[in-house]
């Protein structure tokens, strides 16, 4: 999920966050964890990962930008972050964040039903080849 550093803009109002995001993501090559609202107070914080010289453009991009709409609250880059901090940084809260489990549970799934299907259709294939040999042991 987090590459080599995570990027954190805090701002107010989501029309400012989603300004702050948008020039973030055009400023550098960062990918968009999703953003994250509070339950009070209007607050928006911006999550991004990506390379931390990257990151570390794309957040003043994303502060600069931000702030011409709304107050920017705080900003932060963390270099490297610790795997255990993925469980922090993409909740459920997380809005656009897509979690990896789903995909890969429904690859299993797809991936045991095309199972499924190939030992029906070779059942199909002996249940044929078995009435085949029944129909020629008749004959003789």
């Amino acid at each position: 999920m987090v590459q080599n550093a995570l990027g954190l803009i805090e701002i107010v109002g989501l029309a400012a966050a989603l300004e702050a995001a948008d020039a973030a993501l055009k400023a550098a090559n960062v990918q968009l964890i999703g953003y994250e609202m509070t339950k009070g107070g209007g607050m928006v914080v911006i999550k991004l990962t990506g390379n931390v010289g990257a990151v570390s453009a794309a957040v003043q991009a994303g502060k600069a930008a931000g702030s011409k709409v709304n107050k920017v609250f705080a900003t932060h880059i963390i270099p490297r972050p610790h795997e255990t901090l993925s469980g922090i940084v993409t909740t459920k809260d997380t809005v656009g964040f897509k979690e990896k489990k789903n995909s890969v549970v429904e690859k299993e799934k797809s991936e045991e039903i095309q199972k499924d299907k190939e030992i029906v259709a070779v059942d199909e294939l002996q249940l044929e080849v078995q009435e085949e040999i029944e129909a020629a042991e008749k004959k003789r």
